[in-house]
């Protein structure tokens, strides 16, 4: 299905007019027709004025009004006849139907048409449309419900995205697909599972998240930029028959899932204690080895290895220790 824009429609101001001015035509033309009629005369007057009157009203039920960043599907007696996009004053056939499937259907999302009024007043004259359905244009963000999904490793996790759309094609909107919000909602879970099962939840050695064969460090929470973007293009890929664009797509919540979480956090604080650990080691000996060499280049004092050994025992248990150090003062020996 081809969109066709319709754009030499805004005659909406003359029409009302003329249609205005028309049934005022017939009202008085009623009047002076019974009276021409009471006096004997032809009722041709009196005939066609009470017709105009009975069907000049239909011109009004033609009448759209669309604000900015509006559309409207238009189909007459089932056939697709075009879509107005924008904003005016137009006048369609009266016989035309707006279509818009999603009308009614609500999401966790900014721009949902409300569907607490049935009418809203459409002109002056109080012609009516139906507001629901109208198609917006507006960029829109839809914020799924969080998922449960098993990373590459198969911890499961949780994590919600944010995508922002819109949709640049209305016939493809209501015609290539039953409801294109629920499409598109279906469609945002599927590519988020489709992704997130290629990468971990943190760096892991031995994985590969490109599909290249070789192991790389992307993850979940490191590479959040490129996972969002790899959403982006796997949700834009499904949804391009339904005439939608996905303008973003961005991570809003991560975290393990409940059962696995406070294991998942005791082994980060071990990670973190081993990395400390060894960073204190590592300080703590090469401080040793510059406090001999110091020693030995200034001739403060002669030691020998078992000296040696005995000082590098204590200045690693003083500089590794948890606590502060409690000094011994020996005045006499070592021996």
């Amino acid at each position: 299905m081809k969109e066709k824009v319709l754009s030499n429609k805004k005659h909406g101001m003359a029409v009302m007019l003329l249609t205005i001015l028309l049934l005022l035509l017939a009202t008085v033309g009623t009047v002076f027709g019974a009276i021409l009629l009471d006096d004997g005369k032809s009722p041709v007057l009196f005939i066609i004025s009470i017709i105009v009157l009975c069907i000049g009203w239909l011109p009004l039920c033609g009448l759209r009004i669309l604000k900015p960043q509006e559309a409207l599907v238009l189909t007459l007696f089932g056939q697709y006849i075009g879509t107005i996009k924008d904003n005016g004053f137009y006048f369609v056939n009266p016989f035309c139907v707006s279509v818009n499937p999603a009308s009614k259907t609500k999401l966790n999302q900014s721009g949902d048409v409300t569907t607490t009024s049935l009418f809203t007043a459409g002109s002056a004259t109080g012609t009516a449309e139906l507001a629901s359905k109208k198609i917006s244009l507006k960029i829109m963000t839809l914020n799924n419900s969080r998922q449960k999904i098993n990373d590459c490793l198969g911890n499961p996790i949780e994590i919600g995205i944010a995508v922002t759309w819109r949709i640049v094609d209305t016939a493809k909107a209501v015609f290539n697909v039953e409801n294109y919000k629920e499409y598109l909602s279906l469609q945002c879970d599927s590519a988020l599972r489709n992704i997130v099962r290629l990468y971990p939840y943190d760096v892991a050695p031995d994985v590969d998240t490109t599909g290249d064969g070789l192991a790389d460090d992307g993850s979940l929470r490191g590479s959040s930029d490129i996972v969002a973007q790899r959403i982006r293009d796997e949700i834009q890929s499904r949804v391009d028959e339904a005439g939608i664009e996905i303008v973003e797509a961005r991570i809003t919540y991560l975290a393990y899932a409940t059962e696995i979480a406070a294991v998942m956090l005791q082994r980060q604080q071990a990670s973190a204690i081993i990395d400390a650990r060894k960073m204190i080691v590592d300080g703590a000996v090469g401080m040793v080895e510059m406090a001999l060499d110091r020693l030995s280049q200034n001739n403060v004092v002669e030691l020998d290895e078992e000296r040696k050994a005995a000082m590098v025992s204590n200045l690693l248990v003083v500089l590794c220790g948890n606590h502060d150090a409690q000094p011994v003062v020996n005045s006499g020996s070592l021996y």
